[in-house]
């Protein structure tokens, strides 16, 4: 009898497994199909390396993206310019500097934190965090991709805070006692012995909040400006691939090229994030193996 509750619950794990599998490629196949008529009528080098998007021109619409994964790719490297230098000194103070009190509190404020809506964060960025920046720079508004940067790197610390702080947990006291006994202070342990030796997990938390910076929406679109071209610098307005998808995909006519063409967006968007989820899950595994 235990043998069979055992399998049947391998099976209904593995059924699990086997659901999620499933549903990630059914919508990598939604996204192929509805993005492929798309390509019939642009080419791919067009829709990927050039910038200008403009698919409702009456005389020649233009399909190119490339201006908006600059955007994506600067508001999420500010992103992370800032949140993980903050998160990474964050988990260090929680695992060997702050006290038991200090934990207890600090812990359940930085998970209500990962639970802000976006669209607050956003809200946000737009009365407090925009006219900040503009004071700073002297610009007429604040709606850029430093805005963006600053907002997504709030929404990013808690992914990154939570899993750089168990993979510092996960190193061995040996580690940590070895260190003292040779006279070293506890930030020369922190630093030269502990951050190094949970290096894997640290880099493993810093790409899953490069993902959930990559695919974030509502916060860029409220507070990025949203202009369709391609950025100079961090002081520009910027348009990111979610910012367009939302913005147009409810007022697209339906089986049109444009249509066609913001599936393809969500194709390019869809492609990015799994290879960064993957990139941190395999670093992550490998971390796991090593502590083991």
């Amino acid at each position: 009898m235990a043998r069979i509750k055992e399998n049947m619950i391998h099976g209904l794990f593995f059924l699990n497994g086997l659901v999620v599998v499933g549903v990630l490629c059914g919508i990598f196949a939604i996204l192929v199909f509805t993005a492929a008529p798309a390509f019939k009528e642009i080419s791919i080098v067009e829709f990927l390396a050039t910038v200008r998007w403009n698919p409702t021109s009456y005389y020649k619409p233009s399909y190119g993206i490339l201006s908006m994964i600059v955007s994506s790719l600067m508001v999420t490297i500010g992103a992370l310019t800032i949140a993980v230098p903050l998160g990474i000194g964050t988990a260090a103070y929680l695992t060997d500097v702050a006290s038991p009190r200090v934990r207890e509190v600090a812990k359940p404020v930085i998970e209500i934190l990962a639970g802000i809506p976006s669209v607050v964060l956003g809200f946000l960025g737009i009365v407090l965090v925009g006219p900040i920046i503009a004071r700073v720079f002297g610009l007429p508004n604040g709606l850029n991709a430093i805005n963006g940067s600053v907002l997504l790197a709030v929404m990013a610390l808690p992914t990154i805070i939570s899993l750089s702080e168990d993979a510092l947990n996960s190193v061995p006291r040996s580690f940590t006692e070895a260190s003292y006994a040779v006279g070293a202070t506890k930030w020369q342990t922190v630093v030269r012995v502990k951050i190094p030796a949970a290096i894997s997990g640290i880099f493993a938390s810093c790409m899953l909040g490069m993902g959930r910076a990559v695919g974030e929406t509502m916060t860029v679109l409220m507070a990025t400006g949203c202009a369709p071209a391609m950025p100079r610098n961090f002081l520009d307005p910027v348009r990111t691939m979610t910012a367009s998808i939302a913005i147009e995909l409810g007022e697209v006519p339906y089986y049109t090229t444009h249509y066609y063409a913001l599936f393809g967006i969500g194709l390019v968007l869809f492609v990015i994030t799994f290879l960064i989820n993957m990139a941190a899950d395999a670093v992550l595994n490998k971390y796991q193996v090593k502590v083991r």
